[in-house]
């Protein structure tokens, strides 16, 4: 199946088999939100598992944290989210649809691109790039009308001004409503990151460089949220910030962007599917920013992104909160002399878990078909996700309901299951049982028949090349965590 018909049906097959179901579907559903079915929940947790374990247990000098959802609502004024936080929107006047300027022009990029016309769509994307860093919001509406750039729903040019408008959702703390405080849901995880960092520091006795690392929901209220769980209003991020001294940071920069992308890479994502986007149009306290980006089968975008954040963030909480916000170094110098109080640089890394779920997903589904030896044709679909990070690592099947065989089978699952998630069925026929196993995904399963029985040896079978041996019932267990601790 071409890339570009597989999305449609990779979202078929995450509902279908537990992975990924709409929000509220027995009420038709919220738009750009989703819910996590008992295979997606499985694999978006072994996804930040191993995150977490990459992020706080190989590295020595990074600790995790897990701040509130609701911050004090000055935490918002001094990150600059109240009166930056927003992106360019435009509105159709005959259709009242509105969309991200971006998003808007990059569709129509799309559209010149199937239709041969590169050049034009490079152009195009480079222009409006170049505006977006000059804020140039009537240089954008000027390029979207000279291009006769159309609305999907109505079909005309008949645009408004460019305008901005704020993501973050804003609610009301307080029992009384008259009494009641504006807070925001938080639009990213960092900030709980930053407000904590003499906390942290102190009690972890932690030494420049550190870093801190959290994972956790996020609010953002998208007007033009699209792609699946690509976009949605509430996701999950996996952040660490890294606090370095002044004037080191374009190395901390630069060792976080090839460690990321390796990460990546060990997670069993394809080199040639990962690539670097330096950021033309830097946000109001980077120094530097780049995004990792996949090939998702609807294109290019971004995966995770890795900041050089400067002091930025700390500055602002010690000015807003009246709070000395700053590290005492007692290292020497190269003159010998104390480093003294200074406030640290911060190099950020950020990924979606969603969109890292994504990833996984568009990357491992297949719809295979092969020609047996007798000359008809056969047929699967298989999620090739990565062994260490699949929702069951085995599925344990008796071939019949009989004959002690279950008892067999449970026996083994009760050894298993205090090491990883084992499956265990015994309806249908064998085959239609591993056709279903490919589909969700699981890496291995064991077949218990009547040999098991006469020599206690077992049929283990690999999902990906659907390879078959007889191995004993004794090494089951030790086979399936070689491949998955």
């Amino acid at each position: 199946m071409a890339e570009a018909n597989i999305f449609p049906a990779l979202i078929a097959h995450c509902k279908e088999y537990g992975y990924i179901f709409p929000s509220s579907e027995i009420y038709d559903g919220l738009s750009a939100v989703y819910d996590y079915g008992q295979n997606g929940a499985q694999l978006k947790k072994n996804i930040r598992d191993y995150w977490w374990k990459s992020m706080t247990q190989l590295n020595e000098n990074i600790v995790g944290i897990d701040a509130a959802i609701f911050m004090h609502p000055t935490t918002w004024k001094a990150s600059g989210h109240v009166d930056n936080f927003s992106d360019p929107m435009i509105d159709n006047k005959d259709s009242n649809k509105r969309y991200r300027v971006d998003h808007l022009i990059e569709g129509f990029a799309e559209e010149q691109l199937a239709k041969g016309n590169t050049q034009l769509a490079n152009d195009t994307i480079c222009e409006m790039e170049k505006l977006l860093a000059a804020d140039d919001f009537a240089g954008l509406k000027k390029l979207i009308d000279d291009n006769k750039i159309k609305c999907s729903v109505s079909g005309t040019c008949n645009w408004t001004e460019v305008r901005q408008f704020n993501l973050m959702f804003s609610t009301e703390l307080g029992s009384v409503a008259e009494d009641a405080n504006t807070i925001y849901l938080r639009p990213e995880t960092a900030q709980g990151i930053f407000v904590n960092f003499l906390n942290v520091q102190k009690t972890g006795r932690m030494k420049i460089p550190f870093g801190i690392a959290q994972t956790g929901k996020a609010f953002r209220n998208e007007i033009v949220a699209r792609q699946f769980i690509f976009r949605m209003r509430e996701f999950e991020q996996m952040e660490m910030q890294f606090f370095v001294r002044p004037g080191t940071e374009d190395h901390w920069y630069n060792y976080w962007k090839a460690e990321r992308i390796k990460w990546h890479e060990s997670l069993g994502v394809p080199a040639t599917k990962l690539r670097y986007h330096d950021h033309i149009k830097l946000a109001h306290y980077a120094k530097a920013a780049v995004d990792i980006e996949f090939e998702f089968p609807f294109g290019w975008k971004e995966l995770e992104g890795v900041h050089s954040r400067t002091d930025f963030d700390l500055k602002q909480h010690q000015e807003f909160s009246k709070k000395k916000i700053q590290y005492f170094d007692n290292d020497l110098n190269e003159s010998g002399k104390p480093y003294g109080n200074y406030i640290p640089f911060v190099v950020e890394t950020s990924v979606g878990l969603d969109r890292l779920v994504l990833t996984i997903l568009s990357m491992a589904y297949e719809e295979q078909k092969w020609n047996k030896e007798d000359g008809t044709e056969d047929s699967r679909i298989v999620l090739k996700i990565p062994a260490k990070i699949a929702p069951y690592k085995l599925a344990i099947l008796p071939l019949i309901k009989k004959d002690g065989l279950p008892d067999i089978a449970k026996k083994l699952l009760d050894e298993c299951k205090q090491c990883f998630h084992a499956f265990y069925e015994e309806k249908d026929s064998i085959g239609k049982r591993y056709r279903r196993m490919d589909a969700i995904g699981t890496p291995f399963c064991v077949t218990i028949d009547h040999q098991t029985k006469e020599d206690n040896t077992v049929t283990i079978r690999y999902r990906d090349s659907m390879k078959q041996e007889r191995i004993a019932l004794a090494d089951v267990k030790k086979i399936v965590e070689q491949y998955t601790i």
